[in-house]
């Protein structure tokens, strides 16, 4: 889980990491079950997307991950289940490295490493930087708009049928992502996957697998104590 110091966040954002866009998505991961559809308009993709997510107060999803670094061509896959809700709080519970956790309150980041005993705690406000920016808009703190300029390309081009891609680019340049991609299904203007790529060519990716919105959420879920004799890392 090393990665998810970028993660912290980035989240994500780091989340959200965001590969080129020639990734062909693996027949394990969730896609939308819809033949080809049409590509809409980038600046109408946005604003539906967009659109969907402030109607939304919380999102609930089963998640994999895959980290790709291309350095060593070596990839390390995860999954686990992962809750957003306004404003600005999160928590990524790992299945897969077992008990690793990621939580925000909205003020503060705990990222948790269960088979060290560490937890590396941040303070959200000062990695605006990373993959929180690029999945703030789960979360209600921020439009897409705000942070990226965005392309299109179809879902067919992308090996993602039923839906389409929404590339961002930051607009202003940052150290944990150069390219964030919002893989979008076309019926539902919902995200159900986000791809973030560094500048160094790793690929962070998220695939969410039966997604729920706006189900009941508990403010414990946000707070994270971690088990005695844990190293706290701050900054």
């Amino acid at each position: 889980m090393r990665h998810l110091r970028s993660f912290a966040p980035a989240t994500l954002v780091s989340v959200l990491a965001l590969a080129s866009l020639a990734v062909v998505p693996s027949a394990s991961h969730a896609q939308p079950a819809a033949a080809a559809a049409a590509t809409p308009p980038v600046d109408q993709a946005v604003t539906k997307v967009q659109a969907f997510y402030e109607k939304t107060t919380s999102f609930k999803a089963g998640f994999t991950q895959e980290f790709f670094v291309k350095a060593y061509n070596q990839r390390k896959n995860s999954r686990g289940k992962v809750t957003f809700a306004k404003p600005g709080k999160m928590e990524w519970v790992y299945d897969e490295p077992k008990d690793n956790k990621v939580v925000s309150d909205g003020a503060t980041l705990r990222v948790y490493e269960a088979s060290n005993k560490q937890m590396f705690e941040t303070p959200v406000d000062k990695n605006q930087g990373n993959y929180a920016v690029a999945l703030s808009f789960l979360t209600g703190q921020g439009k897409l708009t705000d942070h990226f300029t965005f392309e299109i390309a179809g879902g067919d081009k992308m090996a993602f049928p039923g839906g389409y891609v929404l590339v961002g680019t930051p607009k202003v340049p940052q150290p944990a992502y150069t390219k964030v991609f919002f893989y979008v299904d076309a019926a539902s203007s919902q995200v159900r996957r986000v791809m973030v790529l560094d500048g160094q060519g790793n690929r962070n990716r998220f695939d969410f697998e039966n997604p729920r919105i706006n189900e009941p959420v508990t403010e414990g879920q946000f707070k994270f104590t971690p088990p005695a004799g844990t190293t706290v890392v701050k900054p």
